[in-house]
């Protein structure tokens, strides 16, 4: 089962474009992030630049719309996540708890919907997505045979 760990750092909706990581958090960060791969559980992970960088396209009456941030609105932004591959949600829980966060962190866990979790209504509007879904697997295993290499 795959799940999304989601960073959601507290303040981080305001900080400026060029903030960086607590240089005293990025250490543990980096054993934690070791363990994971160690543990072979480990997908993907990444941080993401401040929501000042970034940028919001809503649908008002189906017409798109772009707001550049900040988006003083949001109470909650992601800072960052991690794609882990464990057995159940209780595994997933289980490797946020050995996460070297502090109070100003909060990791939210989400079950990845996979194709067989869809209803045959869902699946068949999405024609594309077994086809897409294929594509994107040799893509990753592409990449990482490149960095084997």
């Amino acid at each position: 089962m795959r799940f999304m760990m989601i960073v959601l750092p507290k303040k981080y909706e305001t900080a400026p474009a060029d903030a960086m990581p607590d240089a005293e958090m990025v250490g543990p960060m980096d054993r934690y992030n070791a363990k994971l791969m160690k543990a072979g559980v480990v997908l993907a992970m990444d941080g993401l630049h401040p929501p000042s960088t970034g940028a919001r396209v809503t649908f008002p009456g189906g017409k798109p719309v772009v707001k550049d941030g900040p988006f003083p609105e949001a109470k909650e932004v992601v800072g960052g996540y991690w794609m882990i591959d464990v057995k159940s949600r209780a595994a997933a829980i289980a490797w946020a708890k050995k996460c070297p966060g502090n109070e100003d962190m909060t990791i939210e866990i989400r079950q990845v919907q996979e194709w067989e979790d869809f209803t045959p209504e869902v699946q068949a509007a999405a024609k594309n997505e077994p086809k897409i879904r294929k594509a994107l697997a040799k893509k990753r295993k592409k990449a990482v045979n490149k960095k084997r290499k």
